[in-house]
């Protein structure tokens, strides 16, 4: 037997926790081609199957499944052992791979990324912006940023952003005029509401709060979107009302595109966090971003 080469095991690694050669290849920036070559390469070298391919999907064989089982924490101390040497340069190098919701994309990381990559030229990031709450470390990511009820168990956080953040709800001045303006939550089952679909395909209840008491409502509505620059342009045209973080509405507010509904109900909660998982030695990329994030004094 042919001794593997270390790259076709990465490639072979990457694949199998991704379940797909497009999405493996997206992850290291090279072409699903090449990296089915990779694997068939080591395929050739150990002389056994290791994947089942189909045109709609990958799954491992029994030998895939083992040696992937024994392969990730060798790849994983080679990863660790090789970024040892990043520690004796001035600056760390590499990429890092950052998966986050896009609320965080759009209203957290324009603050840090400009200073963040300024001081590390050396480094690459590479930000995911999405919805779907994945294992961020199955699907090669470094770090994830999510919010606290769905942290992951047996991960290190650290606090990212502003520390409190709320839920508001708006309308426009000419929606309000025609249908009046709710006093209790449970008046919006009375309204026209925009309504928000994770891609998940969870359509999220509206939460309010207010001295303790919580109420949940699933109003209707003309439009149900996963895009909130729709809902937003939707509920400045006056065809409903619309719930989403304060940040993103505070903007129609200051204008008066939108008026606050039901200010007194907005709902905090706490803000996000950068989660990574305890391991002895973490990428210096990794490392340098969560020393920024610390320096910056942004968890405020």
């Amino acid at each position: 037997m042919l001794e593997p080469d270390l790259a076709d095991l990465g490639a072979f690694a990457d694949v199998a926790r991704h379940r797909s050669f497009r999405g493996a290849a997206s992850l290291r920036g090279v072409s699903p081609s090449t990296l089915s070559e990779a694997v068939r390469r080591l395929e050739e070298r150990l002389g056994v199957r290791l994947l089942n391919r189909t045109t709609r999907s990958v799954t491992l064989t029994e030998a895939g499944a083992r040696l992937l089982d024994r392969l990730l924490p060798a790849l994983s101390e080679v990863s660790e052992a090789l970024d040892t040497v990043n520690s004796f340069r001035d600056s760390p190098t590499g990429t890092l791979r950052l998966n986050v919701p896009i609320i965080v994309a759009r209203m957290v990381l324009p603050g840090l990324v400009e200073g963040f990559l300024k001081a590390h030229p050396g480094i690459t990031l590479e930000v995911a912006a999405e919805d779907t709450f994945v294992d961020v470390l199955a699907a090669g990511f470094d770090a994830g940023v999510r919010y606290g009820e769905r942290l992951e168990q047996d991960m290190i956080a650290v606090p990212i952003g502003p520390r409190r953040q709320s839920f508001a709800a708006g309308a426009s001045p000419a929606y309000l005029a025609v249908h009046g303006e709710p006093r209790h939550p449970r008046e919006l089952l009375d309204h026209a509401c925009i309504r928000h679909r994770f891609p998940s395909g969870v359509l999220p209840a509206w939460e309010f709060e207010r001295n303790g008491e919580i109420v949940r409502v699933n109003p209707g509505g003309p439009l149900i979107a996963s895009n909130i620059e729709l809902q937003l342009a939707t509920a400045i045209a006056g065809l409903g009302i619309v719930s989403s973080f304060e940040w993103l509405l505070a903007p129609s507010f200051a204008s008066g595109a939108l008026v606050p509904v039901l200010p007194d109900w907005w709902q905090e909660f706490e803000g996000p966090f950068l989660y990574y998982p305890s391991r002895r030695l973490l990428p210096a990329p990794l490392r340098a971003f969560i020393d920024y994030v610390r320096e910056r004094g942004d968890a405020r």
